[in-house]
């Protein structure tokens, strides 16, 4: 088992690294499930610099790259805190594709369980589309539960169809 270490993003290079490898891990994954018109238009609204760049600046969000012992970056995931919910929504857990399969994201998931008990919050959730079977299973496996079901228009005719998942802190 590959052991993870997150390292946050925090300079315009990260953040520019942070946005190429968003690109690739999409493109490689994305268009199987979604097409690849809705890949391009998901990446370029909610993955490329500006939005990674707009996401920090002014809606709370933090990034972190997913590394091996190495420091070789194997994904990225990244989210914000919901005062008002007292939850921390994960935004992104992207890995690619020689990552999948090695336990990372139940290892991404320890880091946000810590990471929420640093902080004081109770639970942490996430959106998924209904039809990503590897992350339905991936949650499912680490104890998130379905509290949602929606169909969300991004625009251009493009719609998000996720199941919301949610999952309290651990103790």
């Amino acid at each position: 088992m590959t052991t993870a270490r997150f390292t946050p993003v925090v300079t315009a290079d990260d953040q520019a690294t942070l946005a190429r490898m968003a690109s690739d891990i999409w493109h490689e994954y994305w268009p199987a499930i979604i097409g690849e018109a809705q890949t391009d238009y998901m990446v370029s609204h909610f993955q490329s610099l500006q939005a990674i760049q707009t996401d920090m600046a002014d809606n709370g969000y933090e990034y972190w790259f997913i590394e091996d012992a190495n420091g070789t970056a194997l994904g990225y995931t990244g989210g914000h805190a919901e005062a008002e919910t007292n939850r921390f929504f994960i935004s992104k857990i992207y890995l690619a594709a020689h990552a999948r399969g090695k336990h990372l994201c139940s290892q991404t998931i320890r880091f946000y369980d810590e990471l929420c008990r640093e902080r004081g919050l109770s639970a942490m959730y996430l959106t998924v589309n209904k039809h990503n079977e590897l992350g339905v299973r991936a949650y499912q496996g680490n104890d998130f539960r379905v509290t949602e079901c929606v169909v969300t228009d991004i625009g251009n005719g493009f719609v998000m169809d996720d199941y919301i998942m949610e999952r309290p802190v651990s103790a």
